[in-house]
């Protein structure tokens, strides 16, 4: 499905927002909510919502053998041990923070696509990788972080790993030969990732023990809808309708959504380590995406 450049730029704007306004929001839940259930409840509410969606859209298909095996990867790795280790890491790392940690996700496609699917990396983004990782350094340098304190040790960590599982999901992506396309099989991702949270949390966590109030409500609709289902159904029809330069360099905008939103919701205050290391880390990915032609104009 294609649409004007202009309605998807607007889209774009719209799935930005939405990706970066959720990670105060997120950061919010699991203060309220077990963890666990959080990430469970978020997934069930997506799997709902995509439903209807393609239900609406005339685009349910049952997955054909040959997509079962990326199915099972972007519904466990992905959507359930990524939804995981973002709640988890939240519970200890303040939400602007945690937004620039996950979305270093393509200094590790990068390196991982030379060693796994033998992708050749230009100079140029072997440079970006470098001032990437040293962004992810000064991050995490142990002047500004009191990493004696495990819970914050532990949440960085929990950060770092949701950003390589959608790494690893990537190279798959990429590796794969689609059957369906990748808006189809969401569906099915997102149920199956429902079912392994839900059982993970009853086990874990037992019963959800929260106060049902309508925040809450409303928190968990927000993660399981405008930032997951309709997000993923923008995506699709945004890079069947955009450059992949734009979409590449457009989603590092939701990193700077992510800091801002927590300022104002939840009064974090932007140090100067994380002003550079986000400057850094957003600066290696946008030399990493941007084609030589580009950079000569």
């Amino acid at each position: 499905m294609q649409i004007s450049r202009r309605r998807a730029l607007i889209l774009f704007i719209v799935v930005i927002l939405s990706w970066g306004l959720n990670w105060p929001v997120v950061k919010q839940l699991v203060t309220v909510m077990p963890p666990l259930w959080a990430a469970a409840l978020r997934c069930v509410i997506a799997a709902v919502a995509v439903f209807i969606i393609q239900c609406a859209t005339a685009s349910f298909v049952i997955p054909k053998r040959q997509d079962i095996y990326i199915v099972l990867v972007v519904g466990v790795i992905n959507m359930a041990v990524g939804a995981i280790l973002m709640a988890l890491g939240l519970q200890f790392i303040p939400a602007g923070r945690s937004a620039v940690l996950g979305y270093t996700t393509p200094l590790w496609v990068a390196p991982g696509a030379w060693f796994f699917l033998h992708e050749k990396q230009p100079r140029r983004r072997i440079l970006g990788i470098i001032i990437g990782i040293l962004g992810v350094i000064v991050l995490c340098n142990p002047l500004s972080i009191n990493f004696a304190d495990g819970n914050i040790l532990f949440g960085h960590v929990m950060l770092l790993l949701n950003a390589l599982t959608w790494a690893v999901a990537i190279l798959c992506i990429r590796a794969h030969v689609w059957m369906s396309t990748p808006f189809q099989l969401l569906f099915w991702q997102a149920l199956l990732a429902a079912i392994l949270l839900t059982v993970l949390a009853l086990g874990m966590e037992g019963l959800p023990l929260f106060t049902p109030t309508l925040s809450t409500f409303l928190l968990l609709l927000y993660c399981g809808i405008p930032a997951t289902a309709l997000a993923y159904w923008a995506m699709t029809v945004i890079n069947a309708s955009l450059p992949a330069t734009i979409t590449s360099l457009g989603v590092l905008a939701a990193p700077v959504v992510g800091i801002i939103s927590s300022s104002f919701a939840l009064g974090e205050s932007p140090d100067l380590p994380l002003i550079i290391a986000t400057t850094m880390i957003i600066g290696g990915i946008a030399i990493g995406v941007i084609p030589e032609k580009a950079k000569k104009t």
